[in-house]
């Protein structure tokens, strides 16, 4: 299985350092999904490179390589020169991240210079994948809404999972997390 992950942008979510301990909960809860995928045939986690649940994803899924090892990441670009207009930190960061994926290419080998790469972008990730892992609450629909959208409408024509963690899945995260910390248990 081919596994999608995308999902809110960093300022979406209100976290802007790697230290936040919300990111810790975002990051865990991604690491389960990803685990549970892996159990059910996951081969492949795919993902963009956006500031947000696309990077997190990936250095999630990088992470789990340790312990299952024949797990494959790539980062797909909508356009060739993503990431440029970014400061100079999240361009390294995103450098660093591709430079640690099996696969990354960009969707189109063009700058940007049109909504259309968007577009073909949403259509490649569909088409190369056979499911989505996305991080979105319907109560906050921000830009992650037209990714669920476009899901929602290629699921109609297609055999293709949609797996939404939200923010109620987030809180159980959360609550799990504090009580393993009262319980004297060390997170990851």
């Amino acid at each position: 299985m081919r596994l999608w992950v995308t999902g809110y942008r960093s300022y979406e979510l209100g976290v802007f350092s790697a230290n936040e301990p919300k990111l810790k909960i975002i990051k865990a809860a991604l690491r389960a999904e990803i685990i549970a995928h892996f159990e059910q045939h996951l081969a492949w986690v795919i993902s963009g490179g956006q500031l947000g649940t696309e990077q997190w994803g990936l250095e999630v899924a990088t992470e789990l390589k340790k312990d299952y090892p024949e797990l494959q990441t790539a980062m797909m670009l909508p356009f060739a020169d993503f990431g440029k207009n970014w400061n100079e930190t999240n361009q390294t960061a995103l450098e660093v991240l591709r430079s640690q994926v099996d696969f990354s290419a960009a969707v189109s080998d063009k700058p940007y210079h049109s909504p259309k790469q968007l577009r073909n972008y949403q259509e490649f990730m569909l088409t190369h994948t056979d499911g989505a892992l996305v991080l979105y609450d319907e109560t906050a629909p921000g830009k992650t809404h037209y990714t669920v959208e476009a899901i929602q409408r290629y699921q109609a024509q297609h055999d293709y999972e949609l797996s939404l963690l939200d923010f109620d899945d987030l809180q159980d995260m959360a609550n799990n997390y504090q009580e393993d910390q009262e319980n004297g248990f060390q997170a990851e």
